[in-house]
This record gives structure tokens, C-alpha cells and sequence, in this order.
């Protein structure tokens, strides 16, 4: 059997710096590693890892690598004390929310917002 503690979480991006940029303004980041064409952040115990789809290829293949237009098929939640406080600062930080604050039926608030590379990051409460 396979460990279920996940290491890594590499994230295909179109723009290397405006990705960089981003997960550094949102999130406490830390960067452990860049260069021109991908860059490691560390995200609480685990690593995600910004990589250039142009680069993307030879990992995923003989599967295609999906345009960002091509719609979403993952969300990643980070739990929060106070979503909409959390909204708030992430406006302010030029982020727009997709969706929420919403209550949820299963005891939770939720927000979702987006990368520039169209990836889904959702913010959640418990209520």
C-alpha cells in the first residue's frame, strides 16, 4: 500500500512569476526553491509546487496537459477561524471570490477563489 501523507502538490501554471506573486501575496508562504521554470512552496507540512505546463508534459504523459480555460476537476481547502474576514482580505488583496461566504448543510462556511492558472482554492469555517 501507498502512504497517505501527501509530500507534494504540483500545480501547472501559464505564467511562472504571476503564479509566484500570487501564492505569495495570499498565502504565509515560504519559497524553498525557484528558477525560470517552476518554484516550491512550502504550504504547512507539505510542498506545492509551481511548474510551467510548458515543462508539464513528460510527467502526466500519455495524458494531455489541460488548458486553464478547459475547466476545474480539483479544490484544495484550507480551514480558517473567520471566513468572511478571510474574504475581506483577500479582496483587498485584488482576489475575487467565485463563491461565497456560503453556509453549508454540513456545518461548514465556505469561499472559493481562483489562481491565475484557473486553480481552486477554498477557504472553510467550521459553523
Amino acid at each position: 500500500m501507498i502512504p497517505n501523507a501527501i509530500e507534494v502538490v504540483t500545480l501547472f501554471v501559464d505564467d511562472i512569476a504571476a503564479a509566484k506573486q500570487f501564492y505569495c501575496d495570499v498565502f504565509t508562504t515560504e519559497i524553498l526553491m525557484e528558477d525560470d521554470q517552476s518554484a516550491l512552496l512550502s504550504f504547512s507540512g507539505a510542498i506545492v509546487n509551481l511548474l510551467a505546463a510548458s515543462n508539464a508534459s513528460t510527467l502526466v504523459e500519455p495524458l494531455p496537459v489541460a488548458p486553464a480555460k478547459a475547466g476545474t476537476r480539483a479544490m484544495f481547502t484550507v480551514r480558517v477561524d473567520d471566513v468572511r474576514q478571510t474574504c475581506a482580505r483577500l479582496t483587498e488583496k485584488g482576489v475575487t471570490i467565485l463563491n461565497g461566504p456560503i453556509d453549508r448543510p454540513w456545518g461548514r462556511r465556505t469561499a472559493a477563489f481562483a489562481d491565475p492558472s484557473g486553480h481552486v482554492w477554498e477557504v472553510a469555517e467550521e459553523i
